[in-house]
């Protein structure tokens, strides 16, 4: 499920991953990335337009509300935008802590859907690590 439940679960991973991993980015940038990052869910399910691509324009416009600078905002939106691409997994960077985080996230072992969900079975988080 992709609720608010999901992103502050990724924004709290994400942050615990940065801490592990000695990253030393920003808390604001991570938070403002995990709780943006499934901004576009809805146009990917009505219009098929992925997810991470349909979040960049409105991310980009709260961003800039929240008055987030031009480059805070380029290196959040190309987290968003990379958050799926398997490559980003062992990156050590705001785009690989937003990967991993959301794979953590999934709480598949407590999943009421589980058995009808269509994600592979090596997909699936059975354990709780974070």
């Amino acid at each position: 499920m992709h609720d608010m439940a999901h992103l502050l679960d990724v924004a709290r991973i994400a942050w615990i991953l940065n801490l592990e991993e000695g990253l030393a980015l920003n808390r604001e940038l991570i938070y403002a990335a995990a709780l943006l990052h499934d901004i576009g869910r809805h146009l990917q399910y009505e219009k098929g337009i992925p997810h991470e691509q349909a979040a960049l324009p409105p991310a980009r416009i709260i961003l800039k509300e929240c008055g987030f600078e031009d480059k805070e905002t380029e290196v959040i939106l190309a987290a968003i935008a990379g958050h799926r691409t398997a490559r980003s997994a062992l990156q050590p960077d705001l785009c690989g802590i937003l990967y991993r985080a959301d794979k953590a996230s999934r709480a598949c072992f407590a999943c009421k859907a589980e058995k009808e969900c269509s994600w592979k079975d090596d997909k699936k988080n059975r354990l709780i690590q974070y």
